[in-house]
Formats: C-alpha cells, structure tokens, sequence
C-alpha cells in the first residue's frame, strides 16, 4: 500500500502522512557523516530529488547563492520553542551538523546548509528528517 502512495495513487484508507513516514525512513535510519570539505555539493536536480524525501522543507539561497534548506515550525507559546529547540540541539549533536536557528514566542525556523562545501548535502536531509520526527 505504502509503495503505491509513494507513486502518488490513490489507495483507499491511506493518507499523506502514510507516504511521508515511508520516504523520509531511509534518511531518518542514516547518520550524518563528517564533512571537511572536498567535496561537491549537490546540484539542482539532486536537490529536488532529496527535497521529495522531506516534508515541507523550502528551498533557498543566500545572498552569495548557497543554497539552503528552510522550515518554520510554529507552536502555542514560548517555552514549547525552546523546548522543541533543545530537542533539534540535542540531535544536531548527535549526528555533528549543526543548523542555524532562529526562535522566539510560538515560531522557531531551522536553516540548513552544509557550511564548508557552500550548498547541500545528503547529510543536511537526513538533519531534516530527524528534525521533522521531533
């Protein structure tokens, strides 16, 4: 049933949701491998194609055209931010990338980009999947 979902049929008794928890399952069972540089950052169409497997990440780019990952995630009040902050902390952390995070009363918004290859990489999607399973 899920398989089917993934190719956006429509099976009756499923849901969105359903298709989301199956595609980012394979980001989510990877860890963030370290990077120093050296390496390419993905390209427009390996964006796109990573891009699928998270739910409601924008894609961006900065002011010297890096591109970045973008999510807002809004809440009823200021310490559920900061409490949903420190849950993201706590696995940026464990997987050793690190986001830029912005929050305040009921909002936080996480950017994600891989800083020493300037863009994306696999390591960034498999941030946001973790972070979206919070």
């Amino acid at each position: 049933m899920v398989e089917r979902l993934v190719a956006n049929e429509k099976v009756e008794g499923s849901t969105p949701f359903a298709r989301s928890i199956y595609i980012m399952t394979d980001l989510i069972n990877k860890k963030c491998t370290p990077c120093e540089g050296g390496v390419i950052p993905f390209d427009v169409s390996e964006i796109h194609k990573y891009q699928k497997k998270v739910d409601g990440w924008s894609l961006k780019k900065d002011e010297k055209e890096i591109f970045f990952l973008e999510k807002e995630f809004k809440f009823k009040n200021y310490l559920d931010s900061q409490n949903f902050v420190n849950k993201v902390g706590t696995i940026s952390e464990s997987e050793g990338h690190h986001p830029d995070i912005l929050f305040g009363w009921g909002y936080s918004i996480i950017k994600i980009t891989t800083h020493a290859i300037k863009g994306l990489s696999e390591n960034d999607f498999i941030l946001a999947a973790k972070i979206d399973q919070i």
